[in-house]
């Protein structure tokens, strides 16, 4: 922490003791940061309680807390927490003013804090609470900064983000959720502006570890001083992005996509509700179309989704089915679907969304249902990664899509005898921060199993912003090693599902934010040029990938060869080039 302004808050006789909303420079962002007023009687005149008249303040300690918790930016909880008690509705909360003018529109902002319950909920239970920006003098006016589930006896970190389109006339942070009748806490809640090239700079070294090796070309002492020239023609880490059957007949978009991209996703195509519309009327003709394109091209495919766990999202024929018939019906998808593409697609979204659905689990009257199927299509079809894939999981907004509830997930689908090879992250995101994103990646890593970004796209007006936007989420994720891969939910302007996401105008200009991804692309590939040393050897480090070396030497000879560098242990790779 760099140029703080302390601030000691100190109780004196009958006095209260002094409120403080202050900004500091935490890494180069500033700070607002809250504490209150406590009187004698206990009660917070630095902010207020919202809501039913019934809603109460109180500042109280809890020493353990500093020793039990801490958090990404080196600051541990300091124990002083607001009591909000006496709650009458579950909107009802604490709200802070923030400074007016500390708040800049187009700038991201995160949300940070300690979120606990207390008295009103049972002991074990969770509850999601809501931090909010709300302008007193726009009532309409209301963003969501983050979210979480919310426990008695624990102290859960709040990781959210924010940013207005326009700079707010009377700016308030509101902490509300939680049914009515429970107490919430909150310690430490503070906001403040990112800084993304400082994390950009922390990311070089965590980039350099997970996707660089070292590398030792032995050309042999006979060539002598030989001349060396390293060109990478592909990096590792694969790229992918949505297809379907409308935008490959844009040249413009199957240009785009044949040349920067390496694995393919069919948007619509293979969902049950596309190949089977109407009962026992089976149209896998598009998904074959868009399958043998990508054979033609050597793109990978993701086979997403066998099954879509969302009730909104199955088709009315099979909502319609009782049990014994819904059970017939999946078993004929499964084996349908998978014996058909059998060694066809590398990964299955085999039950999309189940942290927000549980449609065959409800109507099947089966909580085993999500594991009888990855079972099954792991013995119909051995050799693809299976996944489970989800959204908000990577955005701090969702309690129902905490990282914690998608590692549970995992486990228990592994309890159950199920192989999870895959965790989707889907990645629709708006103003996303790295840190936030690099939390949840941290602990879906604890699972040991490899996690994709399978549909990412960041939606932004402004062209500018979602460059910048896009990049903190690919810089997160090429640096964190538990990330495999990075697929795109499309990229054209007029075929994207999300608005204002896209990277390549209609036209097929490549805009600032299509730009930003062809930069990182390059910024990732190794180019290393000089002369081999006197021993014959040529040191460089380089990006995981395929490389062509050119060696020439001082009687003009030249030696051309291509490798692969892999990752690996600590140790160099050593590549003899001696005969070649």
């Amino acid at each position: 922490m760099a140029g703080t302004q302390v601030c000691t808050l100190l109780a004196s006789g009958t006095h209260t003791v002094s409120s403080c909303v202050y900004l500091i420079h935490l890494h180069g962002a500033h700070v607002c940061r809250f504490f209150q007023d406590v009187n004698l009687d206990g009660s917070v005149t630095g902010c207020t309680p919202f809501g039913s008249r019934t809603t109460t303040l109180s500042l109280h300690n809890e020493e353990e807390a500093a020793i039990t918790a801490g958090n990404g930016d080196g600051n541990n909880p300091s124990g002083r927490y607001i009591l909000v008690a006496g709650r009458a509705d579950e909107k009802d909360g604490l709200r802070q003013v923030i400074t007016r003018g500390f708040l800049k529109p187009g700038v991201t902002y995160r949300v940070a804090g300690w979120i606990s319950l207390g008295a009103g909920a049972a002991r074990g239970t969770s509850h999601a609470v809501c931090v909010t920006m709300d302008d007193d003098e726009i009532e309409s006016l209301q963003v969501e900064c983050g979210a979480v589930c919310a426990v008695v006896g624990a102290w859960t970190e709040i990781m959210g983000a924010f940013r207005l389109r326009t700079e707010p006339r009377s700016a308030a942070v509101c902490v509300h959720g939680a049914p009515a009748g429970v107490d919430i806490k909150v310690m430490d809640l503070r906001v403040y502006q990112t800084d993304r090239e400082a994390r950009f700079r922390q990311l070089e070294e965590k980039t350099d570890k997970a996707r660089k090796r070292d590398v030792v070309l032995k050309l042999g002492a006979a060539t002598g001083a030989a001349s060396v020239r390293v060109v990478q023609m592909d990096n590792s880490f694969p790229f992918g992005t949505c297809i379907n059957t409308t935008v490959i007949q844009n040249p413009a978009f199957l240009d785009f996509f044949t040349n920067h991209f390496d694995w393919a996703v069919f948007e619509n195509e293979l969902k049950w509700y596309h190949t089977e519309a109407q009962q026992g009327q089976l149209n896998y003709a598009d998904a074959d179309a868009l399958l043998a394109l990508c054979d033609q091209l050597g793109k990978r495919v993701r086979g997403h989704c066998v099954f879509w766990s969302v009730d909104g999202d199955v088709q009315q024929w099979v909502k319609n089915l009782d049990k014994d018939q819904l059970k017939s019906a999946v078993q004929s998808r499964l084996e349908g679907l998978v014996s058909r593409y059998a060694a066809k697609f590398p990964h299955y979204d085999v039950n999309n969304e189940m942290l927000h659905g549980q449609f065959f689990r409800d109507r099947l009257g089966d909580e085993d249902v999500p594991a009888f199927m990855f079972k099954e299509v792991a013995r119909l079809d051995p050799e693809p990664a299976l996944f489970v894939n989800d959204f908000n999981v990577e955005c701090g907004n969702d309690p129902d899509a905490t990282p914690e509830k998608y590692a549970e997930q995992v486990a228990w689908l592994q309890s159950c005898g199920a192989v999870v090879r895959g965790i989707g992250l889907q990645g629709h995101v708006s103003n996303p921060v790295g840190e936030v994103v690099c939390a949840a990646l941290d602990r879906l890593a604890t699972t040991g199993v490899p996690i994709w970004f399978t549909e990412l796209d960041v939606s932004e007006p402004d062209v500018g912003l979602r460059a910048k936007d896009l990049e903190v989420v690919l810089r997160e994720a090429y640096a964190h090693p538990a990330v495999e891969g990075v697929v795109l939910w499309g990229f054209m302007q007029g075929s994207m599902w999300r608005q204002d996401a896209w990277l390549v105008d209609a036209d097929g200009t490549v805009n600032e934010a299509g730009q930003m991804f062809l930069n990182l692309q390059r910024e990732w590939k190794t180019d290393a040029r000089g002369n081999a040393d006197g021993d014959g050897n040529f040191k460089f480090r380089g990006f995981h990938g395929r490389y062509f070396v050119e060696v020439t030497t001082a009687t003009g000879c030249r030696m051309l060869k291509t490798f692969t560098v892999e990752k690996g242990d600590n140790t160099p790779l050593l590549v003899n080039l001696g005969d070649a």
